[in-house]
């Protein structure tokens, strides 16, 4: 059963497995019957909806946008017929790690007994902005800064990230600037300017080395300050397991860098389903 109609069924296959060849596989039609169809939904809405390439096809503004109103039909189709048929629905949710791990995670898993055909997949991203994966389709809720989201997208402010200064704890007697100017900094990559920023903040940066050691993953960050390779910036909520443990120590007590510009984002949705509703209030 399927609320979408046969053309519709071959794009999403197109978007899914990315070229005619392994959309006619996935629904069983030969490729001229898929292009036919293809070419039979552009006509019908007067666009293009991929662009074709040597790499397969890619979708146009126009046909992110089709696909969108695809995935929205396929999770209603599935919240009308669980009961009957089982049928799972997926929601992947797309966001820098420290607060998929701090608040994301914790506070989506404890709603998941509620729907139990909700199966959802945490996509941890910390080298670049999820936008883009919502636009794709990848993903149908992201966090990202509020730089990044466009008119035709819903969103709301989360509660602002506090970034406290932490090193291994063996440096916990050492003075705070003997640490800044004789050890190094570990950020993600050249544009993560995070530790500048709170040193700027509290006058600290006048000898510190613009020389840094890289690593784009929260978790080998962490790994790399507690092994003595340095000093960072991390979420407190994410870094008061590190602290409590007696792993790592907030050299700068009482200072933080607060970052207030993140969002909750997503596409809007006519008939919001209930299991997304309630992803979108916990998240906070």
């Amino acid at each position: 059963m399927s609320l979408l109609h046969p053309n519709l069924i071959a794009f999403m296959a197109i978007v899914e497995r990315g070229t005619v060849q392994d959309a006619a596989k996935k629904i069983g039609l030969t490729q001229t019957g898929v292009t036919q169809r293809i070419r039979a939904l552009e006509k019908e809405l007067q666009t293009t909806l991929f662009i074709r390439s040597r790499t397969g096809m890619k979708l146009t503004t126009e046909g992110e946008s089709l696909h969108r109103y695809c995935q929205s039909a396929s999770e209603l189709e599935g919240q009308l017929v669980f009961q009957s048929t089982q049928q799972e629905i997926k929601v992947t949710i797309s966001g820098p790690s420290s607060l998929m791990r701090a608040r994301v995670i914790p506070n989506v898993s404890g709603i998941l007994n509620k729907y139990p055909f909700l199966r959802v997949q945490f996509d941890l991203m910390d080298s670049q902005s999820a936008i883009y994966k919502l636009k794709g389709g990848q993903s149908q809720i992201v966090i990202v800064r509020s730089e990044s989201v466009a008119l035709e997208m819903d969103s709301k402010i989360l509660k602002t990230e506090k970034y406290i200064l932490v090193g291994p704890h063996s440096w916990k007697k050492r003075s705070l600037k003997e640490i800044v100017k004789n050890e190094t900094i570990v950020d993600f990559d050249q544009n993560d300017n995070y530790t500048f920023d709170f040193l700027d903040k509290y006058n600290l940066r006048t000898d510190v080395s613009t020389s840094r050691h890289y690593v784009n993953n929260t978790d080998a960050l962490a790994s790399m300050i507690i092994g003595g390779a340095g000093y960072s910036v991390l979420s407190e909520e994410l870094a008061m397991d590190f602290i409590n443990s007696k792993l790592l120590v907030d050299l700068a007590p009482g200072k933080h860098l607060d970052l207030a510009d993140l969002c909750l984002v997503w596409y809007p949705r006519p008939e919001m389903p209930a299991y997304f509703k309630e992803i979108l209030q916990v998240i906070k």
